[in-house]
């Protein structure tokens, strides 16, 4: 038999094998028709509960996207910000005071369950009623790959070190992003989410009572009735992130950075003469391009290290491990 003739023979073989063993830690699929057949109707319970919610109180969508981002930037997007049944959890760590939207999520959970129990994860549901409430108050819509499973632990050590925080400079935010898959462009992108939402006095005061140039005096003047230069006085006093129109999903955020009114320096910094500058005013010129940008951009954290199959559980109750 000719050696030559068996390699030939067996190489497709090999390159299949090799492909398969290379591909055992490849990141599951996600898929915007997961429950098409297990759970028809939960997008729609989803929805009605985040509308509900939404209506009620404006600033809810800005809550539910800044939980949803603090999930996924803690061992992925798991749910884990979400239990609060044990004396440590994500909840309780000095990088997740003034995260809400807690109960909306619950209340979806249990809409859901009381069609379909143990079908849909908490996870999923997170992750849902995120895009929900971005066209509840205007913003982009996007498909939202379903299919996580939820995790069974919280991880409040990695909540204090991985989470960006609002004092840090351009390049260190920069690296934090990357390290979890997404771009520059997709940092300025997601950070517009702050054109909606409030921030307490804790976050800025800081850059409001300094002497920085790149801060809008008349702005600053402004913040400052309402976030004393004192420590302890007024640390929860809350400032609209976007001071022009706070309760609708717009570009006006960026608009703000051109004029040197950003709230917090985390947000100054994506325009004040480095790499991200550009991005900005790409963003404060074209609504249609940063609301395009943003969606791409939350599918992408959506689907970071996201469990699926048996490296996760589907929790009855959101806040409770099963």
């Amino acid at each position: 038999m000719d050696p030559h003739h068996s390699l030939r023979t067996i190489y497709p073989y090999i390159i299949i094998l090799i492909l398969s063993l290379n591909c055992i830690g490849c990141k599951a699929q996600l898929s915007p028709t997961f429950y098409d057949t297990t759970c028809p109707n939960a997008l729609s319970v989803i929805r009605t509960s985040v509308r509900t919610a939404v209506s009620r109180q404006r600033r809810m969508a800005a809550l539910l996207i800044r939980l949803h981002f603090h999930d996924c930037f803690v061992q992925g997007c798991d749910a884990s910000i979400l239990l609060n049944d044990t004396p440590t959890t994500e909840r309780t760590t000095f990088s997740n005071v003034g995260v809400g939207g807690y109960e909306v999520i619950d209340a979806a959970k249990s809409g859901v369950e009381n069609i379909c129990p143990g079908i849909v994860s908490c996870a999923d549901i997170l992750a849902v009623a995120v895009r929900d409430a971005s066209v509840a108050v205007g913003g982009p819509s996007w498909s939202v790959g379903l299919g996580r499973r939820d995790s069974t632990a919280a991880y409040p050590s990695q909540a204090d070190s991985d989470l960006p925080r609002a004092d840090q400079d351009l390049q260190s935010l920069i690296s934090d992003f990357e390290v979890k898959g997404l771009s520059e462009r997709d940092m300025v992108a997601l950070s517009g989410a702050h054109t909606i939402g409030q921030s307490r006095c804790v976050a800025f005061r800081g850059r409001i009572h300094g002497n920085g140039s790149d801060i809008d005096a008349n702005f600053a003047t402004t913040r400052r009735r309402n976030c004393p230069l004192t420590r302890g006085e007024g640390d929860d006093n809350m400032a609209p992130l976007d001071l022009v129109t706070p309760n609708s999903f717009d570009n006006n955020y960026f608009r703000n950075l051109v004029q040197r009114r950003g709230l917090l320096q985390s947000d100054q910094v994506l325009f004040n003469g480095g790499s991200s500058d550009r991005i900005v005013l790409e963003y404060s010129n074209s609504p249609s391009r940063f609301a395009s940008d943003f969606a791409a951009a939350m599918v992408r954290m959506g689907e970071i290290d996201p469990r699926t199959g048996a490296n996760g559980v589907i929790r009855t109750i959101c806040s409770a491990a099963n």
